[in-house]
């Protein structure tokens, strides 16, 4: 495990390689639940669905905090990631290409059944919809996370999808305060909100800094509240968290206490694939606020990030697109 004092932020959550697909509207008729969300399906679903596909997905690193994590480190961040992989070709697939990304993978735990994956179809308006079998990753245990998987970071950052197993979600923040880290979670769908709304609105009071969510899901969060994302966001802050309210090309609002700022979007005319944006978002606001930025500098840079990811098909910025990015940001 890495010396002390070398890790900016630990990414928690499922290690999930990602497969992508363009399919028309009509196909999501085939597949069960919303469009838009993410659902879990054991292997028998998974695979009906994939033999609907005319052509095989492309394979791409995923997974909410994952993701996150991959982008923070092309940032500049010394990061890490805390999340259990497969035992075959795709965990080592994935544990390959996080390393070369820079992240310190020795912090990521092995199961012994296949690695997570995730069917992320993404449909002609750009919108994805994802069914999730969680594989080796969904065995991760509560009693498999210590504080000595935080050691020396300064940053935890949570996916939202941990809520659905609370004993282990609340073991991974357990830890994560004990080694001194401030906290992000992300609420990452409204299926997670449904599911433990009230968990969430206990678990802000007590130790949580920062809570990302996307419209669907603060509006989930305070059904009765309307769509008023500017009062949807003080009201989160209100919880004693800095509440980062994304929009997609409606910008977004960030406030903490009773600050607030409406951060503007990059409108862009060839958007190919949301998937993967909020993360990108995320990690873009994360690369400000460890570093000590105001939150509008802090926006400012996840509105870079959010709108170069949605630019390309998959929830990953092309290596050839990184240049440009990184100057940007560090501008």
């Amino acid at each position: 495990m890495s010396t002390p004092e070398t890790i900016d932020l630990v990414g928690v959550g499922s290690p999930i390689m990602d497969l992508v697909s363009q399919v028309p509207e009509s196909f999501l008729s085939k597949v069960r639940g919303e469009k838009g969300g993410m659902v879990l399906v054991d292997d028998a679903e998974m695979d009906r669905i994939l033999s609907f596909l005319d052509t095989p997905p492309a394979l791409t690193t995923g997974g909410s905090a994952a993701n996150a994590t991959f982008n923070a480190a092309r940032l500049g961040l010394r990061t890490a990631f805390v999340g259990k992989l497969g035992n075959d070709s795709l965990a080592s697939t994935y544990k390959d290409r996080f390393r070369s990304a820079g992240v310190d993978v020795s912090r990521f735990k092995h199961g012994s059944v296949a690695n997570a994956r995730c069917l992320a179809m993404v449909t002609p308006d750009a919108q994805r919809t994802m069914r999730t079998n969680l594989g080796a990753a969904m065995t991760l245990s509560p009693s498999e996370i210590t504080p000595e998987d935080f050691r020396g970071a300064r940053h935890a950052h949570i996916e939202g999808y941990l809520v659905f197993n609370q004993q282990l979600c609340e073991a991974v923040l357990n830890a994560a305060r004990k080694a001194g880290c401030t906290i992000s979670l992300d609420l990452s769908s409204f299926e997670v909100v449904n599911a433990a709304r009230d968990w969430m609105l206990h678990q802000f009071g007590h130790g949580i800094d920062v809570v990302f969510a996307n419209e669907d899901e603060i509006r989930a969060l305070y059904p009765e509240k309307g769509d008023d994302y500017r009062s949807l966001a003080l009201e989160l802050a209100a919880h004693g968290v800095i509440a980062a309210v994304k929009m997609g090309r409606d910008g977004s609002w960030i406030a903490r206490g009773t600050e607030i700022h409406r951060m503007e979007p990059v409108h862009l005319m060839d958007v190919v694939d949301t998937n993967g944006a909020g993360d990108a978002w995320a990690a873009g606001f994360l690369y400000g606020y460890i570093r000590g930025k105001p939150l509008n500098e802090c926006g400012a840079h996840a509105s870079i990030m959010g709108a170069e990811t949605v630019r390309h098909l998959g929830p990953l910025i092309p290596d050839s697109a990184w240049p440009e990015v990184k100057k940007r940001v560090a501008g």
